[in-house]
This record gives structure tokens, sequence and C-alpha cells, in this order.
């Protein structure tokens, strides 16, 4: 039995949801299907997501919303034409559409989280309608009726325990069940939205509550590369993977999937299999467990992010004084702040920090506070820093690994701030400029791949 997760590329228009029912057909194994809300159909179109944003807001200042709500009709009016609905089969998904903005909410924060929700809840009772309207026997299967419970925050909830009891409750049939991605329901029935990955975490929890034998995440793309297209052309498809693997290099910037989206089904040894709607006869990429696998080169993938900044200090004789990294830590835990590495000398420390917790003004106070307090010779907070990781189940065994990676960056004169090499010994991790990313990111990939 197979969970399968289509993205929002793969259902943004009714040709889009032929290609996603003729892959349906083609193995009936395929038993749960999760969705996703209607994505873009060319690159100047808009979201549905981004249009019920647009109509939350509006709702929350009052404005007048008939516009959008047609617009967010419309796109599920058109798909339904292509197969030939008919509109007043639509009636409910109309009125729901239409009636979003008079419906009570707790705060403006579940009122957003709603409103997103409904993109995928709509979408995949459309779903549902399409596919019985063609004589495929399939069931929406609404969050709410089945107890897909989450924790009590907006657009950040965290799935509970007992929601993959329920899951086990349910009985499999010969008919689909249709479920929306992105959302769940908190115990006193209020939506709340995954933070991010949100179909993508949908479809890992149903694979794990239902012991699934594979889980298949269809989006746009044909296979993982072992580096991003945009910086190197025509990269290596890869054609397996580890989870561990998958994780580091999620952490620099992969974006197929967020690093903690696919956790359920790791949790479970499920093995997860990245396919594109649009080639689905590719066989794509697998990402399975690390018992008993295979690496087929010595690394599988170089990713880099520029999300992050650091702060470096220098003091004299710091590693002879006691309590110095525990003051450091006291402040960082005052301003909520978590860091991300902290390489260390005899006089030096440096901390990388994930930018996307920081404002300038957060910044400012740390940097008084902790100057104040720890009275450092030097301190220079960098903003200009890139992480890349290079990753690949390969290194572990091979010695050299770590020259081949350095040896051509030296050779093209890419200043390296910071190395540190995982205790599972799969990935290595370098600190450079963000100027220099992309092309030390270009000189190791060719140095393993070409």
């Amino acid at each position: 039995m197979k969970v399968v997760k289509f993205g929002g590329s793969s259902l943004a228009s009714g040709q889009q949801f032929e290609k996603v029912i003729n892959i349906l057909r083609q193995d009936q194994n395929r038993k749960v299907i999760v969705t996703s809300a209607p994505g873009k159909r060319e690159e100047t179109d808009t979201k549905v997501t981004d249009l019920l944003i647009n109509y939350a807001t509006l709702t929350i200042e009052t404005k007048p919303t008939n516009i959008v709500t047609e617009q967010l009709f419309n796109r599920y009016l058109e798909i339904a034409n292509h197969f030939g609905l008919e509109e007043d089969k639509l009636q409910t998904i109309k009125e729901k559409i239409e009636n979003l903005q008079y419906e009570k909410f707790e705060n403006n924060d579940y009122l957003m989280a709603s409103f997103k929700a409904h993109g995928e809840r709509l979408n995949a009772k459309l779903m549902a309608l399409i596919l019985n309207h063609l004589g495929i026997r399939a069931r929406f299967l609404d969050p709410e009726k089945f107890g897909f419970y989450v924790s009590d925050s907006a657009n950040n909830a965290q799935v509970l325990d007992e929601t993959y009891a329920n899951i086990e409750a349910l009985n499999l049939t010969d008919e689909l069940l249709i479920v929306p991605g992105f959302f769940g329901i908190t115990k006193d029935h209020k939506i709340a939205t995954f933070s991010r990955g949100g179909s993508d975490i949908t479809g890992a929890i149903l694979s794990k509550g239902f012991h699934a034998s594979c889980y298949e995440n269809f989006t746009d793309v044909d296979a993982i590369y072992a580096a991003n297209p945009n910086t190197v052309k025509n990269p290596y498809a890869i054609t397996k993977m580890t989870y561990r693997e998958l994780r580091e290099l999620s952490y620099a910037g992969f974006s197929v999937f967020h690093d903690e989206a696919i956790i359920p089904a790791i949790e479970a040894n499920i093995t997860i299999n990245v396919k594109n709607t649009n080639h689905s006869e590719l066989p794509g990429t697998l990402i399975v467990p690390e018992a008993n696998f295979e690496p087929e080169n010595l690394v599988t993938g170089v990713a880099s992010s520029d999300r992050f900044a650091a702060l470096y200090l220098h003091r004299y004789l710091l590693n002879k004084e006691v309590g110095f990294t525990l003051k450091l830590l006291e402040i960082l835990y005052r301003y909520n702040v978590s860091y991300e590495h902290m390489p260390s000398g005899i006089d030096d420390l440096t901390i990388i920090f994930d930018k996307s917790q920081l404002t300038n003004f957060k910044i400012k106070q740390l940097c008084q506070d902790i100057k104040a307090t720890l009275q450092p010779d030097e301190m220079q907070w960098i903003n200009d820093y890139a992480i890349i990781m290079v990753v690949g189940e390969g290194m572990r065994d091979n010695i050299g690994v770590l020259d081949r990676v350095i040896s051509p960056l030296a050779q093209n004169n890419i200043g390296i701030h910071m190395i540190n090499q995982g205790a599972s010994r799969i990935s290595v991790m370098l600190g450079t400029r963000q100027a220099d990313a992309n092309l030390a990111i270009e000189h190791i990939y060719h140095n393993f791949f070409s």
C-alpha cells in the first residue's frame, strides 16, 4: 500500500489533474492521496494559497472580498470544467469560499490558518468529486472527522501521538482516500497548519499511520540532483540516497523537502520516492534507511545556504577562563536565540546563527549585551556568511575526502572561514563568504562528479 502526495504544481489545472488521475490508475497500490492547494499554472499566475492569504487579509481589514472570492472559485471551476463536471456539483465549495469571511475565530492567527488550509481542503473535495465522476471510487477524508489532531498552535502545529492510532483505525477498501495536506485539527476543533513543508508532513504522517510500503511524493522535478541546477549545469540525478544524507543536504538548502517534513516516515523506516508528475515513467529518487545501503558515489550531493550569520569573539587566554561559554549561552537564552555551530580555538570563538530568528534590533541588543558581559578583546558580527554541505555515505570509509573538498577551493582562491566534519563522517561543513558559495559548489561538484 502506498501513500501518494501531489504538490501544488501537480494540481494547478485540469490538464495537471488529468496527469495525476492517470498516475493513480497505473498502480492499484496507491490508496491514500494527499492534496496540496492548486499552484501556479504559469510563471505570472497566483497560487491559490496566496489568494487565500489576500482573502484573509481583506477580511481582517473589513474590506470588500467579492473579487478574490470569485477568483478562488473560478480556479476550482476551471478544473471541474476540464472534466465536464457540472457547476452545481461545486455548490458546497462555492458556499465554503463565500462564507469563510463570516466564521468566528479565536484570533487573527487562527483566522489566517483556517483560510490558508482551505486551499488543500477544497482541492481534496474537488479531487474526490472528479474521481467519482470518472467512475473511480474515492472518498474525501475530513481531518476533523477521523481525528487528525495537532497541537494548539495556529501556524506551527505539531502532530499529536493519538493521531496515529486514529489513522490505524481507518479501514482501507478498494476506494481511494483523498486527504487534504498542510493542516490538522486541535482538540477544541480549530484548524491549525504546519509551519513548513505542510503537505509533505501530512503525507509522512499518513505513511507512518498506515504502515505504508512506500511514500510517493510527486512534484515538478525528475529527481533530486547532486547540486542545484541553477548553480551547476546538468547535475547528476541521484537514484538512491539515505534519510540522513537528505537531512544533511536539506539543512543547507536542498529545496525538495524541508529537513523536518519527512521525520514521521523516517521514524517508520518507510521508503520515500520523489517523482515528477509530468514524467511519471521516470524512476525519480529513492530515499531509504541507512541499513545495507551501498553508495553509488563517494559524494552524494553538495548544497549551500546563505541564511546564516556569525559572531566572532577573540579574547586572550579564552580557553583558560572557566564559565566563558556558559555566560555566552545564558545571554542567548535570555534573547531566545539558538545557535547552529560554535567552532573555537584557544583564543577565539565563532557562533553561527540562522538569521531567520534575528532582527537588526535584536542583533544590536545581543551584541551590546555580549560585549558588556564578556568584554572580548575583539568582536565582529559577520552577516556575509554561507554554509556549504558536502554529503555522502561513501565518504565514511574513504581516506582523503577532505583534501578533495578543500583543494579545488584553494586552487581558485576561495577562502574558508570554518570547517566541521560531522561525527557520522558522512558530511563536511564549510563556512564561506556568500559571494563565494556558488563558485565553491561548482568546483567541489566537478572535483567529484566530472
